[in-house]
């Protein structure tokens, strides 16, 4: 059994997933955002603020690379745009088992509508930039994963459930 890494849009549940994941498999979890959070030494906001969003899908892929050489049997939790780039989607397939934890835009709109921290999410009407995004997203969230688990509806144990059911 290799890595578990959860991908999707932001709101999904990749966070909260990894963490109760990690300790129903008593695996360690790591999340990429606040991986090169910690190695910037600042947030993402700031960074997408002072070097632009090409800076920080360079930081994402970077971090992906460097978890190639020394992961394993661990939950990855990944940044709801590293899988945009098709370097990162053949990256995530050699670094383990992808899990697309899809989600619609009404609830990613019910669980970030108060969130200032998301830049992608700042301005005028989020639930159709969510909805656009979302329509951009999904075909490459697809041919990123492995496994598709929507997460609507369910509790985190029947996300979980249906996780562990599908660990190859």
């Amino acid at each position: 059994m290799g890595n578990v890494i959860l991908i999707g849009f932001m709101g999904c549940g990749k966070t909260t997933v990894g963490f109760r994941l990690s300790y129903r498999l008593r695996r360690s979890v790591i999340d990429t955002d606040k991986e090169i959070e910690r190695e910037e030494k600042r947030t993402i906001s700031d960074i997408f603020a002072t070097d632009g969003e090409a800076y920080f899908r360079d930081r994402e892929t970077a971090c992906i690379r460097k978890l190639l050489g020394n992961a394993s049997e661990q939950i990855i939790s990944v940044g709801g745009g590293l899988p945009l780039r098709e370097e990162n989607r053949e990256l995530l397939h050699e670094l383990g088992q992808v899990f697309y934890l899809r989600v619609k835009a009404e609830t990613v709109y019910e669980r970030l509508k108060d969130d200032t921290t998301r830049p992608l999410l700042q301005g005028d009407d989020p639930l159709t930039k969510i909805r656009t995004l979302l329509e951009k997203r999904d075909p490459l969230y697809l041919s990123a994963s492995d496994v598709v688990i929507d997460v609507d509806g369910k509790t985190f144990q029947q996300i979980l459930d249906e996780i562990e059911q599908n660990v190859t």
